[in-house]
């Protein structure tokens, strides 16, 4: 029945859906798990890089750009996608500099994405853009700001989400373990992203990319061995919680 309705982009099903956009939202959950997290003073965003063939240089492969000295972008779904999307944000950001001689507010670019990706979905001839974005940096304010943008074009601001494979599992642990306290460090924002990374991923901390963006600093990703760090330090206090959850069940075991 569906099929009759998803040959073009502009035609609705009988149900009030554009098949083509819903597509679009399936590449999406198909991607690599994307976590960003907004703290006090930094804005970090983290991927779970996908393994890459062994002759394959590893640096071609760049879930996380800089879109400005300000503004990052992650994203997941069709890379090929992405690139379209990276390359007109960068040059937006450029224009828009010369044009009015000061930087994109990190809305003014998560605006201009989503509007994008918003005119793909109205017109023939085209197809949605498959990838959702998480958008993150600091407006001249030094206000720390993360959106997230999806392929029907609709934008969000969050203090922490996830987009991509198991973004569900990951929006559940943000839910339950963030707090303004934990943020208000750059250490423990680093950290709630790698925590939230760790529940889904499938791999060592060495498939594991962060960036983390500052106030009046351009972003920069993080070193392998700074994460490894965070990662031994995340495992022991999950031992050190289990532990404790065992000997509070053996006093209850004992006490009845």
């Amino acid at each position: 029945m569906s099929s009759r309705y998803d040959r073009a982009v502009t035609i609705f099903s009988p149900d009030g859906h554009l098949l083509q956009v819903e597509y679009a939202q399936e590449a999406v959950r198909k991607g690599s798990t994307v976590v960003g997290v907004r703290g006090t003073n930094c804005v970090v965003l983290g991927v779970e890089k996908s393994s890459v063939a062994k002759l394959q240089e590893s640096r071609t492969v760049r879930k996380i750009n800089m879109l400005d000295n300000h503004v990052g972008m992650a994203f997941a779904g069709l890379t090929a996608d992405a690139r379209i999307l990276i390359n007109r944000a960068q040059v937006e950001c450029q224009s828009h500099r010369l044009n009015f001689e000061n930087a994109v507010t990190v809305e003014y670019i998560t605006r201009y994405i989503a509007q994008l990706k918003q005119k793909y979905t109205q017109s023939n001839g085209r197809r949605p853009f498959g990838i959702s974005c998480l958008v993150g940096g600091f407006d001249a304010s030094k206000t720390a700001r993360l959106f997230q943008t999806e392929p029907s074009g609709v934008f969000y601001e969050f203090k922490a989400t996830a987009i991509g494979r198991s973004a569900n599992t990951v929006r559940e642990f943000f839910e339950k373990n963030y707090s303004d306290e934990e943020v208000r460090t750059n250490r423990g924002t680093f950290k709630l992203a790698i925590s939230a990374l760790l529940e889904v991923a499938q791999s060592v901390h060495s498939h594991l990319e962060l960036a983390i963006m500052e106030i009046d600093s351009p972003m920069r990703m993080m070193e392998s061995k700074l994460i490894a760090e965070f990662v031994n330090i995340i495992e022991k206090d999950k031992v050190q919680e289990l532990e404790r959850n065992a000997r509070k069940m053996n006093k209850l075991y004992n006490g009845s």
